[in-house]
């Protein structure tokens, strides 16, 4: 086996404790608790050597309940050295969806809290498959071993030498957030990993030795693979729209981070707060937001608090293939939100390199083999579809899922249809316009999500819009839900109804939108707390509409 295909995603921890060993890997800011990359390191190589004497190795997939932590950082790190596969699971998708997404991922091992363990116990959580459990922070009171047992004394820890895992080999199994179906779990391999982390590095120009304020626990991760020190902010990172705006500003200023990565919903509730206080934030080079689209006041507003040549980049992805396209806040607000204004949808950017993308008919059925007489021309809306190696090869467990998602390329590697519409432009950049299960299909026209939003979303007292369509797809009505600015009264509604359907009627694709629906507070995904819930949203409208 040539040495290029041993890859294993622990060993840049050991290269940047190596080359920076006592720069701080981790700032936790809840507990005022420091490690440096060589403490990291050692301290991950103890727990390595701790979980090979219980048993877990190469290939056991473990399930980890463990909040943002410096345990997190350490046991992950150790799991990956050990070549087991953690299991992580997004701990605000609800007690019956975490059961479902333990009984598919059939776990050998479990690493949590004690709370996670007493849910374990109560709830029956992988009681067919786990058989060795370590608990983080407790005296294992709800059985297993306590990780204070597994680490070796300070003075007896030799290096741990990282298992030789292939670039094939799964690292992690990571499920999606469950924002529009059942939670899958998305198979990442070593390689997987190591390709995100160098696109990662590329894209953005990071270099060790910066410093990273991360409000989303996975992307935490990569900051020490990237030779960046995480400052681990006090929140709630499962509730990232309801964070104090002060603990963000507050830490970002005074360790001078230099990247930050927030959701939409963060970035607006912080920036609006900035603002207000007039602070600035002037080390910081650079804000990555995924999860949703951005809207372009929620840009400007945020941009306010940087230097002149920092950027915020809204990087396009999925949990199962992250990034695909990126784009900066400077062509948005200089172009391209203009565009999204009057219904073209969110410019997304340029495919990342390495990576290919093509538009293809919108279908729901199953795809066989790729063929490249598929791809759509310029203009066109239909799915994206990519190929590259950051994607995702395939679900966990899934086959109907696979069936549905994944297209064998003749050529090797899988196409992964990523249940987007869009289009490619003139000049290359894609353009985003919804979720294809969100379209809503009329007897006389198709419409997407993104191009009707764009136009109503410009309206001063709207917050933001949701099209939803009731009744059987091919006869639905399209209705438009709308969730006001804070403050605004309903004794307004009358009149920005009026003033949404004059907005409408001034383009082809929302002429059509006569059914306008004011609710008080979208539905909103746990994750990011941006992705709206449209199915949810679909059955509170059917219930208004007569």
């Amino acid at each position: 086996m040539p040495h290029t295909d041993i890859v294993n995603i622990s060993r840049p921890l050991s290269e940047m404790a190596g080359l920076q060993p006592d720069t701080p890997a981790i700032i936790f800011l809840q507990e005022q608790r420091t490690l440096s990359f060589s403490q990291l390191d050692r301290e991950s190589d103890r727990i390595a050597h701790g979980f090979g004497r219980i048993g877990i190795g190469r290939g056991m997939r473990v399930a980890l309940l463990v909040p943002p932590s410096p345990e997190l950082f350490s046991v992950t790190f150790a799991l990956f050295k050990v070549g087991a596969v953690p299991v992580f699971i997004d701990p605000g998708i609800g007690r019956s969806r975490m059961k479902g997404c333990l009984a598919e991922a059939e776990p050998e091992a479990f690493v949590g809290i004690p709370k996670a363990h007493l849910a374990r116990r109560l709830l029956g959580w992988g009681r067919r498959s786990i058989r060795i459990l370590v608990t983080v922070g407790g005296r294992g009171i709800w059985g297993g071993t306590p990780l204070a047992k597994l680490r070796m004394p300070a003075g007896d820890d030799p290096p741990f030498t990282p298992t030789d895992t292939l670039r094939g080999d799964t690292a992690a199994i990571l499920f999606t957030s469950g924002s529009t179906g059942p939670p899958k779990g998305a198979i990442y391999t070593h390689g997987t990993f190591a390709a995100q982390v160098e696109l990662l590095r590329e894209l953005y120009d990071i270099r060790p030795g910066e410093i990273d304020l991360p409000t989303f626990p996975l992307f935490a991760l990569f900051a020490p693979a990237l030779g960046m020190t995480a400052l681990i902010p006090r929140m709630d990172f499962t509730r990232p729209g309801s964070v104090d705006p002060s603990a963000i500003l507050g830490p970002a200023a005074e360790y001078g981070a230099t990247t930050m990565f927030g959701s939409p919903a963060l970035l607006n509730k912080v920036g609006r707060q900035g603002v207000a206080q007039g602070r600035t934030l002037p080390a910081l080079k650079r804000v990555i937001s995924a999860g949703a689209p951005v809207p372009a006041s929620v840009l400007e507003r945020f941009a306010a608090l940087l230097p002149e040549d920092a950027e915020i980049y809204t990087p396009y992805g999925a949990t199962e293939a992250l990034p695909v396209c990126s784009i900066g806040s400077k062509e948005i607000l200089g172009e391209t939100g203009r565009m999204t204004d009057k219904g073209l949808g969110v410019c997304v950017g340029m495919p990342v390199e390495g990576t290919w993308l093509a538009i293809i008919p919108v279908t729901d059925d199953p795809i066989e083999l790729w063929d490249d007489g598929l791809e759509l021309p310029p203009l066109e809306v239909g799915e994206v579809a990519v190929l590259g190696p950051q994607v995702s090869p395939a679900y966990l467990n899934r086959p109907e899922a696979n069936v549905l998602a994944k297209i064998p390329d003749p050529d090797g590697g899988v196409w992964h249809r990523m249940g987007d519409v869009g289009y490619r432009d003139s000049s290359g950049r894609i353009w985003f316009c919804g979720r294809k299960s969100h379209r809503v299909e009329s007897p006389t026209e198709t419409y997407y999500t993104i191009p009707v939003e764009g136009v109503f979303n410009t309206h001063p007292e709207v917050f933001r819009t949701a099209l939803v369509g009731i009744g059987k797809k091919g006869a639905e009505r399209p209705v438009l839900c709308v969730e006001l600015e804070a403050g605004t009264g309903k004794g307004e509604q009358k009149r920005i109804r009026r003033e949404l359907l004059e907005l409408g009627s001034g383009y082809p694709h929302t002429r059509g939108i006569n059914h306008i629906l004011f609710h008080p507070a979208f539905p909103v995904d746990i994750r990011h707390n941006a992705k709206i819930f449209r199915e949810k949203l679909a059955l509170w409208a059917a219930g208004k509409v007569k």
